[in-house]
């Protein structure tokens, strides 16, 4: 059986060559950061990196784009591919977790779906032309009645996320001391969720507590949230190296 990373990059092989052979605009479903990591890579080697969008600025799901020779980036329209549907909850608030469980409800494949966006009694919701239609039809959130209405992408602002900061030292910026720091844990409660298979780098899994963490690494811990680690510098009077970090809320 192929590795989901086999498939992702086949996958991509096929579109490059279609989009090369039809002189037409070809992409992927929407994929996580991950995943648009891997393909940005395989993207330099081949000397063909994709365009990468997600509905509007900021969105972390995005599908990946193949582009004609004729077709500059700035010229592209996202428009013409992707979707955005507004929802309106009634008499209550769900969280994304709720908006998430009743569209998979639907049967509608996660990849089909882009960044689930809340904020209030609304949701904006992505996703391909080819589950609009299906995704207008949604009535109720749990126990909770929603409206669904298309929205224009044009109309939808960059994604604003709430963040707090965070700043704290380490000896060395390894990700057991890392994660530490940004989730406010012991060491050693640190190096055990990451032995457990708690704790993502940039949306990959790792169980390397000695694997070193750079400025601008994204890192998350399964049940307490994500965070970014924004800068590093100066030193304490112990000679602790000072981080700088940002939860998202």
């Amino acid at each position: 059986m192929e590795s989901k990373e086999t498939e992702l990059l086949k996958r991509a092989e096929e579109l490059l060559s279609r989009c090369e052979k039809s002189g037409t605009v070809t992409h992927t479903l929407f994929l996580t950061p991950a995943e648009q990591g891997r393909l940005t890579a395989w993207g330099r080697s081949r000397g063909c990196p994709p365009l990468f969008h997600g509905g509007c600025e900021g969105c972390e799901r995005q599908a990946a784009f193949f582009l004609p020779d004729y077709l500059e980036p700035e010229y592209f329209d996202a428009a013409d591919y992707l979707r955005a549907i507004r929802l309106t909850a009634h008499f209550g608030a769900p969280g994304h977790r709720d908006y998430l469980g009743a569209l998979l409800a639907m049967g509608i494949g996660r990849e089909w779906l882009g960044d689930i966006l809340v904020e209030g009694e609304r949701a904006t919701v992505f996703c391909l032309p080819s589950v609009e239609r299906h995704l207008l039809s949604i009535d109720r959130v749990g126990r909770i009645a929603v409206t669904a209405e298309a929205v224009s992408l044009s109309a939808l602002p960059p994604v604003r996320r709430e963040t707090e900061s965070v700043t704290f030292t380490v000896m060395s910026p390894r990700l057991d001391a890392m994660v530490a720091g940004l989730f406010h844990l012991s060491r050693t409660e640190a190096a055990r969720q990451i032995i457990a298979g708690n704790v993502n780098i940039n949306y990959e899994l790792s169980d390397k507590t000695d694997l070193l963490v750079k400025e601008g690494d994204v890192l998350s811990l399964r049940g307490a949230g994500k965070g970014r680690i924004t800068g590093t510098g100066g030193s304490s009077r112990k000679g602790r190296l000072f981080i700088y970090g940002e939860i998202y809320k």
